[in-house]
């Protein structure tokens, strides 16, 4: 890698995709389109040369290290949405970079073949899309930065995107929660219940979850789980041991992690994602049976998050799953991630912490008014979003521009603003 002078970061010079990467694809039967075509080609790697292949994981390595020079979140790679360019998110802003070279979208088809091992090619020609962790080792004296990986068909076509994660988790008290809701992530004041962690893709929960992974097994003797895909962040035992699991390598599902997981005394569960109803459920049953639980879902709000999770069970059941929830819930946080004034990234969020009050009005379906029960929270360490959006304002951290598009109510926002 060529290094610049000019304070602006590492200059690279562009990458050449090897010659005979575009050579296989055009010996690809014309008749051959998606699918089919990415089969034939895979089965005729080994025709490449051994040094070409080698060439494809090294010119990889070069973007995962210019995410690390740019401080990236994103890299997105291959299929005509590209425009032949690779393409890094900075500041939440995804823009291309012509200078790293022109992938033709032909070769990068073999190019993020080559990249994937058997067992993932495998899984890519079967399901149609692969998530995996790549890791990168930079200097010895630091762990590998590590990437969460996705490769999937895009108009009959590979493409690749990849987010770079943390190389060391933050501290818990970095991220700005009340010490009320600090004490509760932590199993020394609170050994059960779920706990929640929801927003787009993007929006910080993976890094919130490590830092309550770290948190915990610097203050507690206990036994933490995490079942994931991906794994991240791969903690190291300190005064917990901590156990990571990855599905699709380590176990079948997220159910089999946790059924399984239960005979495997943990103290702590940490579950990627609850995708489905038998993952809640098993996930309910895992907090109901005194075990302190931890998992994401992709809405916007706490109340969001109740109906959502109701929502997936047919009619029939839903009063007995709103009872449930209602039990074994603890604390739902809902994050965002804004562009802050000067660059970078700020997070807001919204949390609610069960109280009686609000256990009933899950119970008795009347969700619409637990956002005024976490408006009037905050001696509790409840913050509604709009109310944690006003405090980033008023700091200067983020524009009121930035705020209203982010704020789920804008007309409770404008009106704290002006008071």
């Amino acid at each position: 890698m060529q290094h610049d002078s000019s304070g602006n970061g590492a200059s690279i010079s562009p990458i050449h995709i090897p010659t005979s990467f575009a050579a296989l694809a055009q010996q690809a039967p014309p008749d051959l389109h998606g699918m089919m075509r990415m089969r034939w080609l895979a089965a005729r790697l080994n025709q490449l040369p051994a040094a070409d292949r080698r060439q494809a994981r090294d010119d990889f390595d070069v973007l995962a290290e210019r995410m690390v020079t740019l401080n990236a979140s994103d890299l997105d790679l291959g299929g005509p949405a590209s425009e032949k360019n690779a393409w890094f998110r900075v500041d939440g802003r995804k823009t291309p970079h012509p200078d790293l070279g022109t992938f033709e979208i032909e070769a990068t088809d073999v190019w993020i073949l080559c990249v994937l091992v058997g067992h993932q090619r495998k899984i890519l020609l079967e399901r149609f899309s692969v998530d995996f962790s790549y890791s990168l080792a930079l200097n010895e004296d630091e762990p590998d930065r590590r990437y969460r990986t996705t490769v999937y068909f895009d108009n009959q076509h590979l493409a690749l995107s990849m987010r770079l994660l943390a190389w060391k988790p933050r501290a818990l008290r970095s991220l700005g929660f009340h010490p009320i809701i600090e004490r509760g992530f932590l199993f020394r004041y609170v050994r059960d219940g779920l706990t929640l962690f929801t927003g787009v893709t993007g929006s910080g929960k993976s890094t919130t979850l490590d830092a309550i992974v770290h948190a915990n097994n610097e203050d507690t003797e206990a036994h933490i789980l995490i079942v994931a895909q991906p794994l991240e962040y791969i903690h190291t035992s300190n005064k917990c041991i901590i156990r990571h699991r990855e599905v699709g390598t380590d176990v079948a599902n997220f159910v089999d992690g946790m059924v399984q997981g239960l005979r495997q005394d943990p103290d702590i569960v940490i579950v990627g994602e609850m995708r489905d109803p038998e993952t809640i459920s098993t996930a309910m049953e895992m907090a109901d049976t005194g075990h302190k639980v931890f998992s994401t879902l992709h809405t916007g709000s706490a109340i969001e998050t109740i109906d959502r999770i109701v929502a997936e069970y047919p009619s029939e059941e839903q009063d007995r799953v709103r009872h449930r929830l209602a039990d074994v819930l603890r604390c739902v946080v809902s994050q965002k991630l804004l562009p802050s004034v000067g660059g970078g990234r700020t997070l807001a969020k919204e949390v609610l912490w069960m109280t009686p009050a609000a256990r009933a009005a899950i119970k008795n379906g009347n969700t619409p008014e637990i956002y005024q029960m976490i408006w009037q929270g905050q001696d509790q360490g409840m913050i509604t979003l709009e109310q944690d959006l006003t405090r980033l304002v008023r700091q200067g951290e983020v524009t009121t521009e930035t705020a209203l598009s982010y704020a789920n109510n804008k007309r409770r926002l404008l009106q704290l603003m002006r008071s």
